[in-house]
């Protein structure tokens, strides 16, 4: 028996609105009648991996966790540099992410895998309903003119970046014009491309692929082939396990190239006060140790409800009884686990 999650109508695709997002997957194809230099390659590198920083120290570890401190131009320059990933602006993306950590993987997380990978990866922000910036989760973000301007239009950086592309692609090329597109064809938009779908893979197959060192409310999990394609950002067991940290690879061997840069910066002094966690954090709800996993308990607790709702044995009067016997268990069960698990965080580390 098929099971098929059902949309509400503002979250189903806005064909309309998304028309944009789609035809930029269309348009690397241009390379077919343009052909692609060899420079278009290295664009599309160069722009990959700087503008990957910028969405990760940028959007994620500064607007959204505020895990170091920088001055108000860096910090400018820095959603400026993040905004040219396609990504919409960074009060846009801060406000989503804190409200995801707030709820994640329980009913309100805008892109929980639970609803889905396609949901997860990029479904959500297809639909009309998470268009708006939920202004009142980022106070601290809101006081600054220049970022609500940059978050109004978001669109100028990307449109600023792709008229660079060409005019360097006319200067390396002598002035042709179509060897110019196809450098914005590849080095643009491949890399646009190439960005976008690494970096939703953290909402998407970080709760599902990957190993968890922390017992955690959500599913998050470390995965070391993400952790190096989006520099760092695949150590997300440890994320949520300590969100405030600059640092996501806790361990010495945990390649996290972001926080790299940023301690480079940091001895440069154009930022500071980068947050790194405290021994107890490193030593506290390791599920190695017994800590109760309430993450897991979750996810193989729908697991099990879902294969019984579509097994077909239970119909009817029965039906309704045993749904809410399955209810009453899973709140008395998650309960208890709660109360070791705050028992398991009050205990001093060994």
């Amino acid at each position: 028996m098929s099971h098929t999650i059902e949309r509400a109508p503002d979250e189903r695709v806005n064909w309309l609105g998304s028309a944009p997002f789609i035809l930029m997957h269309l348009a690397p194809l241009g390379a077919l009648f343009t052909g692609v230099p060899w420079v278009a390659w290295v664009v599309m590198a160069v722009l990959y991996f700087g503008r990957m920083w910028f969405v990760t120290a940028g959007y994620h570890r500064y607007f959204a966790h505020r895990s170091y401190k920088m001055g108000r131009v860096m910090q400018f320059i820095m959603a400026v540099g993040a905004t040219t990933a396609v990504q919409k602006g960074p009060i846009w993306w801060a406000a989503h992410h804190r409200h995801h950590h707030k709820y994640s993987d329980q009913e309100n997380d805008v892109h929980s895998p639970k609803r889905g990978f396609w949901w997860s990866h990029m479904g959500w922000i297809l639909c009309r309903k998470y268009d708006a910036t939920r202004t009142e989760l980022v106070p601290d973000l809101m006081k600054y003119p220049e970022l609500r301007w940059l978050n109004k239009y978001w669109i100028i950086p990307q449109v600023a970046l792709i008229a660079a592309v060409f005019g360097f692609g006319l200067l390396f090329s002598g002035g042709a014009v179509v060897p110019a597109l196809g450098i914005v064809f590849i080095g643009f938009f491949l890399s646009t491309i190439l960005l976008s779908h690494t970096t939703y893979t953290i909402n998407s197959l970080s709760h599902v692929l990957g190993r968890r060192r922390f017992a955690t409310n959500d599913t998050s999990r470390n995965n070391w082939v993400l952790a190096l394609i989006t520099g760092g950002e695949g150590w997300h067991n440890n994320h949520h396990h300590y969100q405030g940290s600059t640092r996501q690879g806790f361990k010495w061997w945990e390649i996290d190239t972001t926080y790299y840069v940023l301690w480079v910066l940091s001895k440069l002094r154009l930022v500071w006060g980068l947050h790194t966690p405290p021994k107890r954090v490193l030593t506290r709800h390791l599920i190695k140790q017994g800590a109760p996993d309430i993450g897991t308990f979750d996810k193989y607790w729908a697991k099990a409800v879902k294969a019984l709702q579509q097994s077909g044995h239970a119909t009817g009067d029965f039906a309704t009884e045993q749904k809410a016997k399955l209810s009453e268990l899973y709140v008395a069960t998650r309960a208890k686990l709660l109360e070791l698990a705050n028992a398991t965080a009050q205990k001093p580390a060994a």
